[in-house]
């Protein structure tokens, strides 16, 4: 599957993503079969571990789309079993030079592309397209925004991932997905303009629909849209505050 978003991406198509932050098989498969395009298992700053995230690619797969996994860093051994287990992809955070970058597509590639250690114990069985899963690099410091142009010519590179909170933050700025300081937004679009350049997919966390149309004016194509943590607590605010109005009135 993960060869088709491949496809879709070339073509300028926007893919919609749900993101799991939530330790649970259900929220996945719910989010699976829910319309989106593509599905991410957090384990960076989700709350999930390698016991949880292996029935939550199941439960993907059951809702017939593609899966990522958030590793919880550029650390070989996190990249290589989460591709084992079958995730469709990784998503590297903190890529912040060419050296990272290379190790990043290094642990995603067999030889004599890469280092990876032959084990795929799931993902032979799930997905015809195992030898050549997505590596995705997240560009995500101004660091890195500097040297975007070098880090996505690695070969290999499927896709760069935006944080724009993160990017924020090591611009000395506000945080926002729909990046509302000029230059916030500026070494955003420079992320997009270096991917187009290089033929690589831009993708960034969008938050909201009306945020995700917006980038993807502006080149963005792989659009991840909300938490499953924030869609609850956004869901259980509104529910438990119009009750009480509704109540007071009463």
């Amino acid at each position: 599957m993960s060869s088709l978003l491949r496809e879709r991406w070339k073509g300028g198509e926007a893919t919609v993503g749900a993101w799991c932050t939530i330790p649970s098989s259900w929220t996945a498969e719910v989010a699976a079969r829910s319309g989106h395009d593509w599905v991410c298992i957090d384990t960076q700053h989700g709350l999930i571990g390698y016991d949880v995230m292996l029935p939550m690619l199941q439960a993907i797969s059951a809702g017939g789309v593609p899966s990522f996994v958030r590793v919880p860093w550029n650390e070989p051994g996190s990249i290589m079993k989460a591709l084992d287990a079958g995730a469709g992809g990784v998503i590297v955070p903190m890529v912040n030079s060419v050296e990272e970058a290379r190790a990043a597509v290094g642990a995603c590639r067999y030889p004599p592309d890469g280092f990876r250690s032959m084990g795929p114990l799931r993902a032979r069985e799930v997905d015809g397209g195992w030898r050549l899963p997505v590596c995705v690099v997240m560009i995500e410091t101004v660091e890195a925004v500097a040297r975007a142009d070098e880090i996505l010519a690695v070969p290999g590179i499927d896709a760069v991932f935006v944080g724009p909170n993160d990017l924020a933050v090591s611009a000395g700025l506000d945080s926002s997905y729909e990046g509302k300081d000029p230059e916030h937004r500026r070494l955003i679009e420079a992320i997009s303009r270096a991917a187009l350049g290089h033929g690589v997919a831009a993708g960034i966390m969008c938050g909201s629909p009306e945020v995700a149309a917006q980038w993807h004016k502006a080149g963005f194509v792989m659009l991840g849209l909300q938490s499953d943590t924030r869609l609850l607590a956004a869901a259980s605010e509104e529910i438990a505050a119009t009750s009480k109005g509704l109540i007071g009135k009463s």
